[in-house]
């Protein structure tokens, strides 16, 4: 499965637009993550704990968009893009979603 941010596919041929798809995780913060980050922000940096779980969640919303691309006979997702929110101050939304379509190789 063929995963791009670009709208086009150079070397492909788009013979089927599918229509949109996307994968979704909603996640709550990890406890010993965010006690860390409260110290950390005392004295500034990356918060690894958190870069973690939202690189966790972000492969995870992936995931999910490519298992729909699949259920829905895709061959690529082009023009993927991410969106993120934070849901009560407490939990993560990941949103991954594209456009499915069929692409063949140009021959």
């Amino acid at each position: 499965m063929l995963i791009v941010t670009m709208n086009d596919l150079p070397g492909y041929k788009i013979t089927r637009v599918l229509g949109e798809v996307n994968g979704l995780t909603v996640r709550t913060r990890n406890v010993g993550a965010q006690i860390g980050a409260s110290f950390k922000a005392l004295g500034g940096g990356e918060l690894k704990g958190l870069t973690k779980q939202l690189t966790e969640a972000r492969q995870e919303a992936l995931d999910r968009l490519t298992e729909a691309a699949q259920a829905m006979g895709a061959t690529a997702v082009l023009a993927v893009r991410y969106d993120s929110n934070e849901l009560a101050g407490t939990f993560q939304e990941i949103l991954a979603y594209g456009t499915a379509v069929i692409a063949e190789p140009i021959s």
